[in-house]
């Protein structure tokens, strides 16, 4: 049953990567509205998921304003898998008149000066899109990490794609993954990473939304070791195809604390970094699966 599903899943997949990309834009902008409101309407348990996050996110929102949220978010969150299946085709000339990024000096500088460069991102918005902008308009190729899917055929499908747009890709399983990203941003590269969401018990516990989550420790320990700058960014959607984001000033390592403490206050800074742009446009804040540590226990899970 299993291997049929996985089956199932990597052919649903094959056939969005080759049909979608054939599409004229607006088509695949309309059909992604169309599954989007379909999935919403059917109440399932990543909606669900969805608005409760949401909760967190806007506190003082009314049950109304919050299915508003989640119906936005949801095709915010299909207008990131159309544009992700059509990416490989478009235009790279595009990415300097699609995406707008404030602040974007502060990454041309960081790079200019040789120390290698950390982004971290969110779920916020078309983080491929950011990474083929960077590659496409600013002219730097980096590396990043992906989580490997089951089936294994669509992980290599999600890594045969990104590596199209130009990026390298390691496997997140495994600890080798973490000496190649330290080689990389010795050698001045840069490193994109998405970092709002890490179970795992190396994650870092901080304050986000009012509560506690847990987020990956890799970006600071990186800039610890490397010397690499860390600077956040964060995205969101204007009107199709327009994405907008903001280059954070830069996470600076602590003077003073042990390296655990000083991961934990870079992280938590990073941290602070995603939740003001997440708050600013919490609908295109793509998180459909539990974050916040309360809610792993509430249903007896190990955070």
């Amino acid at each position: 049953m299993g291997a049929a599903r996985d089956k199932l899943v990597d052919g649903l997949y094959g056939l969005g990567w080759a049909g979608v990309k054939k599409l004229p834009e607006p088509a695949a902008v309309a059909l992604g509205r169309k599954i989007a409101d379909v999935a919403w309407k059917r109440r399932g348990k990543s909606v669900l998921r969805l608005e409760s996050n949401l909760a967190r996110v806007v506190p003082d929102a009314t049950p109304e304003r919050l299915r508003e949220l989640s119906h936005a978010g949801m095709r915010s969150y299909m207008r990131y898998w159309m544009e992700s299946f059509r990416l490989p085709a478009m235009d790279p000339g595009r990415f300097g008149s699609d995406v707008e990024m404030k602040d974007e000096h502060i990454l041309r500088e960081a790079l200019a000066s040789g120390r290698g460069v950390v982004v971290a991102l969110p779920h916020l918005a078309n983080w491929d899109l950011a990474g083929a902008w960077a590659i496409g308009h600013i002219g730097v190729p980096f590396t990043t990490v992906a989580e490997r899917l089951k089936p294994e055929s669509l992980y290599d499908r999600f890594v045969a794609y990104r590596e199209s747009l130009g990026m390298e890709v390691l496997p997140h399983s495994g600890g080798a993954a973490f000496g190649t990203l330290a080689r990389r941003l010795r050698a001045g590269g840069l490193v994109c990473l998405v970092a709002d969401r890490d179970l795992s018990a190396s994650g870092i516990e901080v304050e986000f939304f009012g509560a506690t989550a847990r987020m990956p420790a890799g970006p600071a320990l990186l800039a610890q070791q490397t010397g690499a700058v860390l600077l956040p960014a964060t995205l969101y959607y204007g009107d199709s195809p327009k994405m907008y984001g903001r280059i954070h000033p830069e996470v600076a390592v602590p003077q003073s604390g042990t390296r655990i403490e000083r991961t934990a206050a870079m992280t938590q800074a990073v941290a602070d970094a995603f939740a003001s742009g997440i708050a600013e446009h919490p609908e295109d804040w793509h998180m459909l699966q539990r974050l916040w540590l309360d809610d792993l226990t509430d249903q007896g899970e190990s955070p």
